[in-house]
Parts: C-alpha cells; sequence; structure tokens
C-alpha cells in the first residue's frame, strides 16, 4: 500500500466527474436553504452524517473485498430517489473508468461487466480503494470528504462565496469526518457477520426532494 494514492483518489482532479455534480448544493442555493457561509456550514455538516455516512459504508465494504453486486443492492436500496439512483450511477460509471485505467485490477473489470450502465459511486470508489492497495477506514475517509467538499466547491461558485471560507468550513469538520469514516469502517467490518443490513442507512429526505427538484429543471449549472 501507498498512502499516496489515497492522495490521488481523493483529489477533486481525478478524472471521476464530480466537476460536474454539486451534491444537492445548487439545489439547496435555488430553494434559499443556503445563501452564506454559516448555512453552507449546516448543509454541508448535515450532508456528512447522512448521505456522507450511508456512503462512507458502502465504501468501506466494498475495499474490504465484500460482494459488490450485493453492496450496489444495498445503494439502491438507500437511495430511494429516482434521480439521485441514476446520478450515482452515472458517477460510477466515470468513476470506474478512471480507475481501470489507473488502478487496473481483476475485481474493477468484474465489475464493469456485470454494471455495464454503471455501479453506484460508493461501490466503485471502494473497490477503486481496494484495487489501490487501500483500507476500508481509506475508502470511507475518502467517501466522507467527497460528501462535503464537492458542496463546498460548488457553493463557492454558486454563491460567490471567499474560497477561504470555504477551505476553513472543510478544516472545521475533519473532526466529525474522521469520526463518521470510523463508524463506517466499523460497520462494515460486521458485515461478514451480519450483513449488508449492518451498514449505515442514514436518510435526508430534504436531499431527496430537491434532487428530484433539480433534476427537472431545464436550466442549471450542474447536473446534480
Amino acid at each position: 500500500m501507498t498512502r499516496a494514492a489515497l492522495l490521488v483518489l481523493a483529489d477533486g482532479r481525478f478524472p471521476a466527474g464530480g466537476y460536474a455534480h454539486s451534491g444537492g448544493m445548487e439545489a439547496a442555493v435555488t430553494s434559499r436553504d443556503v445563501y452564506d457561509a454559516a448555512t453552507l456550514e449546516a448543509f454541508c455538516r448535515g450532508r456528512l452524517h447522512t448521505a456522507g455516512l450511508t456512503a462512507a459504508g458502502l465504501a468501506a465494504a466494498a475495499a474490504a473485498g465484500h460482494d459488490p453486486l450485493a453492496l450496489d443492492e444495498a445503494a439502491d436500496a438507500r437511495t430511494p430517489m429516482p434521480a439521485l439512483r441514476q446520478v450515482a450511477r452515472r458517477l460510477g460509471r466515470q468513476m470506474l473508468r478512471a480507475a481501470r485505467a489507473t488502478w487496473p485490477s481483476p475485481g474493477l473489470d468484474l465489475l464493469a461487466r456485470v454494471r455495464p450502465q454503471g455501479a453506484h459511486q460508493p461501490v466503485v470508489l471502494g473497490a477503486a480503494a481496494r484495487s489501490a492497495g487501500l483500507t476500508p477506514l481509506d475508502a470511507a475517509q475518502c467517501a466522507a470528504y467527497e460528501s462535503v467538499g464537492g458542496p463546498a466547491t460548488a457553493a463557492v461558485r454558486l454563491l460567490g462565496l471567499d474560497p477561504l471560507e470555504a477551505t476553513a468550513l472543510l478544516a472545521r469538520l475533519t473532526g466529525e469526518l474522521d469520526d463518521v469514516a470510523r463508524t463506517a469502517a466499523a460497520a462494515a467490518g460486521r458485515v461478514p457477520a451480519e450483513g449488508v443490513g449492518a451498514l449505515p442507512a442514514a436518510s435526508a429526505p430534504l436531499l431527496d426532494v430537491i434532487a428530484e427538484r433539480h433534476a427537472a429543471r431545464t436550466v442549471r449549472l450542474f447536473a446534480s
């Protein structure tokens, strides 16, 4: 294992398509739920402990080598809204392309064959982490960071916020991010005994609602 692989995987410049998505931030800005640094921080904290925790659990389980198809079905069950399912699979397909080029492995090739339309992004993220020689905790940390890093970056563009404010916000969340990642990795460790039901299934109904509204908009800056 090389720790530098975690930096590559978590880098916003990794060509996994995330730059085109705001993690619900554009919809939150449009609905005036997020309009300044304080409301951005509240949004990111809420997303971290719901969608972020769920994604981190799935990523950790995939990195631990659990059946990716079972995990993909578990991700479907944790993603009730069609718009978010479509986004997750689109991002997963793009991440899989990038991961196979970066860390080729039989596991990634198999996932590409059985899910040609794309597996859920957190499952692919975990499989990519495994191929890169990273641990389940590494995968969970990457997924947790992604759950807040994307929205914070998008908010800079959408609200014209000072990038330094967004970076400071992410720094304030690092302790909670580590806690979420540890919780997710611990849950993944229980999958062999308890099945995928051991993984977090935290819900964020507002994110679900605004995702559907955003998908119906004809003019938007981000795909989601």
